[in-house]
């Protein structure tokens, strides 16, 4: 009984976790819009900058450098924590874009749509095999992404951006199999050089934010390490003591949040056609985390050996 008890306290502690990670990832567009009148690059070059020295210093304070030297050893997991590096990277800073040029609604489509892109990677590089339910939601997904490309009269290309990096990132960090905070140090030092030579540039040319903005601006670039690196520790901590199920149907708190400060806080435009394809997707999420949990299931038909021994008597 104590086991069974210590178990449903470690998934409940974990659930909240969960919940607490997706609520951090939900409220970040307000954290961007503090930084709104600094360029999208220069703020992922501080954000990449100051993840390393918060990252790092945790890696010191808590002894972390086994697992870290563990992976220095194996080329190729350092070759594709390489390529992770690049691809969170490059999904950085189009969110950062979307949120100061007024795309919020655009991103959080792109992480609704997010789950559905995982399955069909799954498919095509993992060889999973896809239910009927699973199809349906994928089919009813594209049609809400085409809804949105026809109002727009253009590809949602934010979204669809999103969702693939962070989708190919989390296919990528599944391959690997890493601690998430030497994971996380080895992604920001491989794309380090680049931010520091951006700074840099930008600071000798007197251009840059460190020069020129007010002391505020200052602590706010400096707290987006911190910022960047928390929800992944509460992340690691949910994923560590709740079903990976359970944190995969909490993803959707961050996308929704993002919606609400969307439509309410940044007044951006949602027409009947954005409503539409919400809808659609929103369905698309419904049929996928039902068919994951079982409650939707394929219809099995009997084989027709089976048939035939109903049909014929047996011997007695």
């Amino acid at each position: 009984m104590r086991v069974i008890a210590k178990s449903m306290d470690q998934n409940r502690e974990g659930i909240w976790f969960g919940i607490a990670a997706y609520t951090a990832w939900g409220v970040l567009p307000l954290y961007w819009k503090l930084l709104q009148t600094i360029p999208a690059l220069e703020i992922l070059a501080h954000r990449i900058l100051w993840s390393f020295v918060f990252i790092t210093l945790i890696v010191v304070i808590t002894g972390g450098w086994k697992a870290l030297a563990t992976v220095l050893t194996n080329k190729k997991k350092l070759f594709l924590i390489f390529c992770c590096g690049f691809i969170i990277s490059v999904n950085w800073f189009v969110y950062i874009f979307a949120v100061n040029t007024n795309h919020v609604i655009e991103a959080s489509m792109g992480y609704f749509i997010n789950p559905l892109v995982v399955v069909l990677l799954g498919v095509m590089v993992l060889k999973e095999k896809l239910s009927r339910w699973q199809l349906a939601a994928l089919i009813l997904a594209a049609s809400g992404v085409l809804v949105i490309a026809v109002q727009y009269g253009r590809i949602p290309w934010i979204a669809l951006f999103l969702a693939g990096t962070f989708a190919l990132y989390g296919l990528i960090k599944k391959m690997i199999k890493i601690d998430p905070i030497a994971g996380l140090v080895l992604e920001t030092f491989i794309v380090l050089p680049i931010a520091l030579v951006f700074i840099i540039n930008l600071e000798a040319g007197g251009a840059g934010a460190l020069n020129l903005a007010p002391i505020l601006t200052k602590i706010i670039l400096a707290g987006t390490g911190i910022i960047t690196a928390i929800p992944l520790f509460l992340y690691a901590k949910g994923i560590e003591n709740t079903t990976f199920s359970m944190m995969g149907f909490l993803q959707y708190i961050a996308p929704s949040i993002n919606l609400f400060l969307g439509v309410v806080i940044f007044k951006e435009y949602f027409s009947f056609y954005h409503f539409l394809s919400f809808c659609l997707i929103w369905a698309a999420l419904a049929i996928f985390t039902l068919a994951n949990l079982g409650v939707l299931k394929e219809s099995i038909m009997p084989q027709a050996d089976e048939i035939n021994k109903i049909k014929t008597p047996q011997r007695i």
